[in-house]
């Protein structure tokens, strides 16, 4: 009965952050700035891997994924943390927030799997490279892919659907700058221990074995290049893999610093800070550091500029 009685929320306000009143053009100029240039740069990656045939490789279309996520997850929150500081606040419905959340945690949950994937893809190509051809063949890439996406939707929906089963009867305001699942809990007036216990054990399946898989390949990747006696060779191949060992540095610190270590002490400012480094950040980068260090995209988009 008194579960009937309650009344369930049916809007949230985010309020982003209402304490920039004297930036707040500088921050959300540079926001729009950072949004434009991460969909110009994962499309422009998108678009050469498309069209370069000398960027037909396994490595390459793993990135064009990791692009399309990185896509998904700026648009998901950046136009709307745009929309919040403009307006001191941003009333968003209910479904509207799960959604969000939904979105957010797929493409932050494939990301954590693309990368396991691309990882392996570089030990093969470093450690093994007779068997690479063979093993990474087309059907075993895209098996690859389609698993990555699925596991990273399945997880995040069956936190999506635990997270509507409760009960919210107020207050209505999230003190964050998207809907992630921490604040959300912090709306519900249900027992929200089980979605606690589901977060932890998804976050060992999300988290803590993806990223064993990477720093494992990485391991073994460093040790033959070690063992390479010629210095040319030995730099080619570490310039190879670099740029996706700072993108794993980058993703991985910032989101066990969110959900991974304790959070008593910090201060909302400061989650929202390091929350922008993933949500924000990290999309915008992640293809700036593949141009910028890789050769053969650099070639490409000089040919492509050419014609």
């Amino acid at each position: 009965m008194f579960r009937r009685n309650q009344t369930r929320i049916s809007e949230i306000i985010l309020l982003a952050f209402p304490n920039l009143s004297s930036v707040k053009s500088l921050v959300v100029a540079l926001l729009v700035v950072i949004y434009y240039v991460t969909l110009c740069g994962n499309l422009l990656i998108i678009i050469l891997v498309t069209r370069s045939k000398k960027l037909q490789t396994p490595m390459y279309f793993f990135l064009t994924q990791l692009s399309t996520s990185d896509i998904l997850l700026s648009t998901d929150v950046v136009p709307n943390t745009i929309v919040a500081m403009i307006n001191d606040g941003l009333l968003i419905s209910f479904n509207g927030c799960i959604t969000q959340f939904c979105i957010f945690g797929a493409s932050e949950t494939f990301q954590c799997f693309i990368l396991s994937v691309m990882s392996y893809d570089r030990y093969l190509a470093v450690c093994n490279p007779l068997r690479y051809s063979s093993i990474m063949n087309y059907s075993f890439l895209l098996s690859l892919i389609l698993l990555s996406w699925l596991l990273g939707f399945s997880f995040t929906l069956v936190t999506t659907i635990m997270l509507s089963m409760l009960d919210f009867c107020g207050p209505n305001i999230i003190d964050h700058f998207f809907c992630d699942m921490a604040p959300i809990m912090k709306l519900s007036c249900s027992d929200t221990s089980m979605i606690h216990l589901e977060a932890m054990l998804a976050s060992v399946f999300v988290m803590i074995l993806p990223l064993m898989i990477t720093v494992s390949s990485y391991g073994c990747i460093i040790q033959a290049i070690l063992k390479i006696s010629s210095n040319i060779s030995r730099w080619k191949s570490f310039s190879t893999c670099s740029s996706h060992l700072i993108v794993v540095c980058i993703f991985y610190g910032t989101l066990i610093g969110i959900y991974m270590l304790p959070s008593e002490g910090l201060s909302s400012t400061v989650t929202k800070l390091i929350s922008l480094l993933y949500t924000v950040g990290t999309p915008m980068l992640n293809p700036i550091i593949y141009s910028l260090r890789n050769k053969d995209i650099k070639e490409a988009i000089r040919l492509t500029t050419a014609v």
